[in-house]
């Protein structure tokens, strides 16, 4: 880590043995990421009126190439962060998912949800289960009938407009729609 950690206690006295807990789960984010610049831990006690116990809220912020990585949790209705420990471990557990999402992405390991593509049906053939689409940008697409989501296979005619994710690999019809979505008057395109 570039700059040393640093750790604050909000609403409470500190000490010694929380921030020593702090430390360690600091440490042990490195292994989920090897290239944390900074972290700043603050662990506040909440003060509630008309209610057994304080509940602890913790939230951490750390610094990577190029993003800041903020975990903001606070104790749940159940009072399981009437304890301290239980909420570092929250936060820090919620930390260490974020920073592996991050390692991820950055690796290119991470699919990326293209945007459904537009288009209209062109040719049905319901004999054999089956149609095409000519998207947006002039392609033909192929779809079966269990491709087309919530049995509307029925109600497509020649014409009608749906949203569709074309699969990442051609079948032996060319382009094919893994699913297919009929868009009504009712159905909001996103």
């Amino acid at each position: 880590m570039q700059k040393e950690p640093v750790v604050t206690f909000r609403q409470m006295a500190p000490s010694p043995a929380v921030e020593g807990r702090v430390r360690e789960k600091i440490a042990a984010l490195e292994r989920f990421h090897p290239r944390i610049t900074s972290c700043r831990v603050v662990v506040e006690k909440e003060q509630r009126r008309h209610h057994k116990g304080d509940l602890f809220r913790v939230r951490i912020d750390i610094g990577v190439p190029g993003r800041e990585i903020v975990v903001d949790r606070t104790g749940p209705k159940d009072h399981a962060h009437e304890d301290v420990y239980v909420a570092l471990r929250d936060a820090f557990d919620a930390a260490a998912r974020q920073l592996e999402d991050d390692v991820r992405a950055r690796r290119g390991d991470v699919k990326r949800h293209e945007a459904p593509v537009h288009g209209h049906v062109v040719r049905l053939v319901p004999e054999a289960d089956h149609g095409f689409i000519r998207t947006s940008d002039g392609e033909e697409v192929y779809f079966h009938r269990h491709s087309v989501v919530d049995g509307a296979f029925d109600r497509l005619r020649v014409g009608s407009e749906v949203r569709l994710v074309v699969a990442e690999r051609e079948g032996e019809q060319g382009y094919q729609a893994s699913t297919v979505h009929l868009v009504g008057k009712h159905h909001v395109v996103g």
